[in-house]
């Protein structure tokens, strides 16, 4: 089969447009959890921008390293600066932008092509992948004499969620073949001449729009200069590998494209479109340790096994990566405590906070066994799934248990938000959920069924949970369902059942083991929830919709389950639409969200997007469950 080429691409247009170009980011990782990560402009937008950023911990933790390039060509005697910078202020120099001819994403590596009459230089940016080290090659690629080009490393070393501002000389140690930086990374590449000096007051326009703070400073630590003729490059690698990179910028590069171009193959990808979610859906995956892991979004997020166990068929199913998935699963298994799954360890410490992130792993593993038939999984798993039955029917943490009266199960507890409607302000949630939410309970019912099939698989008596799925099955149909035909309440036995229309009870209907649901679940999600890129959280009809995710930390947490639009949601909503034979107007072929790999998060999906029209994406602009139901809906509809 011949592997799509899994290509974006902008002109010069599309490039030189500030605005415009400033909003389209790419990514690239290391499979450590650490990244690189810029505009398409090339301008630093976000204090998470670097192209070396170095992750801790699985990527619970991560340190900005190096911040920048500056290129300059030097063509008949005049100096040409190709970056561009904003500063406090908001006056942008250099416009380097304006010389962009052409961006390119191709096999996961982004280029930039600048064009200066008839001298054209271009950029190239890859990971090695395992090793915290990035390549950045220039090459020549047209022009009549040999040009110079000068780079300048602007540097830091911060965590990656704060800024740092000058503040005396950092500690630079220089040699012939480039610098160490405060002892944490070094970058090498010919031509080195030592400098020093701060840039001050860099500023960034997400973070202002944020309402965090917006500037920062960088040290600009010397120069790469060489004389280029056409054809040749300068070779660049930064790293806080213990080791020196063990292959040049330019096999970097050719490596990992290389490296996309198999995993396309290997996925079985038929098309440009899932061909790029499957190289989205790789930079999500680590492997620390000889541990594989889930990063949940870039540049933010670390690992949460709740999204980690939802993405789980997207990103390990779908593209065939059974192996990685089984150890995956195993060792998740490990973390079982009081019959729940660590949710996150981002913090420093495991943390136990979840209602659904136990139920999603038995999903997980349900899709694995159906997927392979996988013997060894399911001894290895079986304890662990017995433990999450048993718990949850006895009672665990946060009032999370099993009413004996209904067999369904209930959960909440004070200043906690226990489902994946997690948002809280000053400590209290905005949507608590407290009661017998509606997706919880179609989790637990899927799961039950999935702890039996286990049980089953292994010669294992499984009766009583076949009963207790029946059992709950049937008081979720005579509590859940509507009597104004309206589809599912979103929690019931709580303080008050709630009749908010929310994309929750689709999962009562999509889930392959769930206790199934009414036509009119997903009439009225398609009337009042559906956009081209996801489902809205909550009814543009409730008075507690909000329009808009944007604005400072209150104002989008308030907003985050509100009427946010959710891409991830859309998988459930295909789903449910198929179950029920229901058209779903070309989102089986997820034709907005193609369009929308080009327009954020380049060749990926965002976690959120304003409710009301036209939906502009907000939140981390690579979103794990969002990559994974979008190749989900690929793969089911191949």
């Amino acid at each position: 089969m011949t592997t799509p080429n899994t290509l974006i691409t902008f002109g010069p247009h599309e490039c030189s447009d500030l605005d415009r170009s400033a909003e389209r980011e790419w990514l690239v990782t290391d499979g450590l959890g650490g990244y690189a990560m810029g505009t398409v402009a090339g301008l630093r937008t976000r204090r998470y921008h670097g192209l070396l950023v170095v992750a801790a911990d699985s990527g619970a933790s991560r340190q900005l390293a190096l911040a920048a390039l500056d290129p300059v060509l030097v063509v008949n005697g005049e100096r040409i600066r190709l970056a561009t910078h904003e500063w406090a202020g908001g006056s942008i120099d250099p416009r380097g932008h304006e010389l962009l001819a052409r961006f390119d994403l191709l096999d996961g590596v982004p280029r930039w092509t600048w064009s200066v009459g008839a001298v054209m230089v271009r950029r190239e940016i890859a990971m090695d992948h395992g090793q915290a080290t990035v390549a950045v090659t220039h090459r020549l690629v047209a022009g009549s004499d040999p040009v110079r080009l000068e780079l300048t490393p602007l540097c830091t070393w911060r965590n990656a969620h704060g800024e740092r501002h000058a503040n005396g000389e950092p500690s630079v140690e220089h040699s012939v073949a480039g610098f160490d930086f405060e002892g944490a990374y070094r970058v090498r590449g010919d031509g080195w001449t030592p400098g020093g000096e701060w840039y001050r007051g860099a500023h960034l326009r997400e973070e202002a729009a944020r309402g965090l703070s917006d500037t920062e400073d960088l040290w600009a630590a010397g120069a790469f200069a060489v004389d280029l003729a056409i054809g040749e490059a300068h070779l660049l690698t930064a790293t806080a590998a213990r080791a020196d990179p063990a292959y040049p910028a330019n096999e970097i590069v050719s490596r990992a494209r290389s490296r996309a171009r198999g995993l396309v193959a290997a996925a079985q990808a038929a098309d440009n479109q899932t061909s790029l979610l499957v190289i989205a859906a790789d930079q999500f995956i680590t492997h620390v340790d000889g541990s594989p892991g889930v990063i949940a979004g870039y540049p933010w997020f670390g690992a949460w096994s709740r999204d980690t166990m939802t993405s789980y068929d997207g990103l390990f199913i779908c593209t065939r990566r059974f192996d990685e998935g089984r150890a995956l699963l195993i060792r998740a298994a490990t973390t079982v405590s009081e019959g729940m799954l660590a949710n996150t360890a981002d913090t420093g410490t495991l943390e136990y906070n979840t209602a659904d992130a136990s139920l999603w792993f038995l999903h997980a593993v349900g899709r694995h066994l159906g997927a392979t038939d996988d013997d060894t999984l399911a001894a290895s798993v079986a304890d662990a799934v017995d433990e999450i039955v048993e718990r949850h029917i006895r009672g665990t943490r946060y009032g999370i248990g099993m009413d004996p009266l209904d067999s369904l199960l209930v959960q909440g507890f004070d200043g906690v938000a226990l489902t994946w409607m997690d948002a809280r302000i000053e400590g209290r949630p905005v949507t608590a959920r407290t009661g017998k939410a509606v997706e919880i309970n179609a989790l637990w019912i899927n799961g039950l069924r999935v702890a039996a099939d286990l049980r089953r698989r292994l010669g294992r008596s499984h009766e009583r949970l076949d009963d207790l799925a029946d059992a709950a099955a049937l008081s979720f149909s005579e509590r859940f369902v509507r009597p104004d035909g309206l589809g599912l309440f979103d929690v019931v036995d709580g303080p008050d059942d709630d009749w908010s229309i929310r994309p929750n009870q689709l999962l009562a209907a999509s889930l392959p083991w769930g206790p199934g649901a009414p036509r009119s679940t997903v009439e009225v999600c398609r009337d009042h929830l559906l956009t081209p890129i996801g489902m809205r959280s909550l009814s543009p009809d409730d008075d507690a919709y909000s329009a808009i995710h944007r604005g400072n930390s209150h104002e989008r947490d308030a907003a985050y389950h509100q009427g946010t639009v959710w891409p991830w949601l859309l998988g459930p909503f295909v789903d449910a639409a198929h179950t029920h034979g229901i058209a779903v107007d070309g989102l089986d072929d997820v034709d907005a969200l193609g369009l929308h790999l080009r327009e954020w998060g380049l060749g990926s999906v965002s976690e959120t997007a304003d409710g009301r029209a036209p939906h502009l994406a907000t939140g981390c602009p690579f979103q794990a469950w969002s990559v994974a139901e979008a190749l989900r809906l690929r793969c089911r509809t191949a």
